[in-house]
Formats: structure tokens, sequence, C-alpha cells
């Protein structure tokens, strides 16, 4: 590539025509929230199968949705609300509340979530950890699904490339500083395809090593194996989301910090012998 020269790919991933599905009236159906809909239905499928195998009801992952999904909402727009504040500054509202346009963040959903799931078994009395275990494989294959809402919205995409997986980018949406690049690095696919794998080792993991994983191991490989992909992927994209100082890109900190804490975790609590026989719950 030539200095200067625009980056153009000669093979790459087309833009989407439009994020809107169809328009009724007001009504608008977006590929955004289609996406996140067809995630939730997996991750509901997934962990009403590792409840039943775990020897617990698997109708508790459909009742669990009342808890987990508006507070895990709740935590992702305001986690996205909070660390990119400046977006909606000069007009907070009502801004603030169209998730449609786009603006949710995984930790903050992982968090929210996260409440809504102790709240949901300290009710029906079912082990949170056990939920968590059952949980986090659907949760990080939901991940995988609902990423390919950003690609219709054409956001979330990273420096430019001539590779030929390149995605190309309409020009109102490109960074100024990129306006005659044409195409970009597809990040929400390169997350994708890792969530996929790490949901293929968790599924793998779990069974593999069933007898010597403690209560809360899955979980807690998930946080870590997701924030280590999540890490690279942020060194590759270009939006001006969560920007801490002078350009320094916030997830990167938050991601780095929960891959090594959170594998620093598995690991301690596998340094001492373990006091906790696996049970079955009818």
């Amino acid at each position: 590539m030539v200095a200067g020269m625009p980056h153009t790919a000669l093979i790459s991933l087309p833009s989407p025509p439009s994020p809107v599905i169809f328009e009724a009236g007001p009504f608008a159906l977006r590929y955004y929230g289609l996406f996140i809909a067809l995630g939730i239905v997996a991750a509901t499928w997934v962990g009403s199968r590792e409840l039943s195998r775990r020897g617990y009801d698997g109708a508790l992952a459909l009742d669990s949705l009342f808890f987990i999904v508006p507070l895990g909402f709740v935590g992702a727009r305001l986690y996205h609300v909070v660390t990119d504040y400046e977006l909606y500054a000069s007009d907070p509202f009502p801004a603030v509340f169209e998730v449609w346009n786009g603006g949710l963040g995984i930790y903050g959903a992982v968090a929210g979530g996260a409440l809504g799931a102790a709240l949901f078994c300290w009710w029906r009395g079912v082990g949170f950890l056990d939920f968590a275990d059952a949980a986090a494989p659907g949760l990080i294959l939901a991940q995988a699904i609902g990423r390919w809402g950003n690609y219709f919205n054409q956001e979330l995409f990273g420096r430019p490339s001539d590779l030929p997986w390149a995605i190309r980018i309409d020009p109102e949406n490109r960074p100024a500083e990129y306006a005659d690049a044409t195409s970009f690095h597809p990040t929400f696919l390169y997350e994708s395809l890792w969530n996929l794998l790490v949901f293929a080792f968790l599924m793998w993991s779990s069974r593999r090593f069933e007898r010597r994983l403690r209560p809360g191991d899955v979980f807690v490989l998930y946080v870590s194996l997701y924030s280590l992909g999540r890490f690279f992927v942020e060194t590759l994209r270009v939006d001006p989301a969560f920007i801490i100082g002078e350009g320094f890109r916030g997830n990167l900190f938050v991601s780095s910090v929960l891959a090594i804490g959170f594998a620093l975790l598995f690991f301690l609590r596998h340094s001492r012998p373990s006091r906790h026989k696996t049970t079955r719950h009818p």
C-alpha cells in the first residue's frame, strides 16, 4: 500500500444496504434488535440444556429471563452511556434511551444480568454459581450472534484494511480521519468468531473436566476468555468508544484487568484441594 493512498480492498465484504428490515408507520424492525433477540433465544435454549444436565429443571432458564433481561439491558445501556457520555451530553433526552440505534456495553450487560440472576436464584432457591456455569456458554453464544447487529449498523469496525475480508463502510459512517478509506477490519466478525470458539471450549471443558471443575469455574473461564479476545479486538477498533485521556481506549484497560484477574482467580481456586463435592439436584 502506497503511503497516502486510500485503503481499498479489491475483494471485500459488502456493506449492508440498511439497518432496517422493514417499516410500518412509526414501527421499524431493525437487524440490531433482531440479532439481540436471536441471541437471547439461543442463550435460553443452551442454558436450559445445561441446567438439565446439571440436575436442575431446564424451565428455570426461561423463568429467569424476567429477571436477567431487564437488568441486563439496563446495565448494558448504563455502561455505554456512562463511558461515552460525550455522545449525549449536549442533548441527552431521549437519545440515551434509543437503544435501537446501537450502544449496549457487554460488560454492563453481564454485570446487570448477573445481578438479575442472583435475585432469581435467591427467589427460587437455586445455587447461583451452578446457575452461572449453566448460563455462561449460552451467554457467549448470544454475544456471537448479537455482534452481527453491528454489521448492519455499520459500527464497531477497525482500522482501514485491504484484506480480502475487509468490510466496506459507507462514507457517512466512516470516522473523519479515515474519510478516504473505503474498507476496514470487520472487528465485529473477529469478535463473533472468537466468541464461537469460546462457546465450543466451554461446552467441551464443562464435560471433559466435569469432576475437576468447581462451581463457578465455567463462568470464570467465560469472563477471562471473552475479555482476552476483546482485548485484541480493541487494539484494532477506531470508533471513539470509551476513550480515556488522550486517545487511550478504556475497554483495553477493562478487558485486560478482567482477562488477567479472572484467570488468576481460576488458578487460585485450583491451587488448594477442593472440599466441594459435585451434587446433582432433582
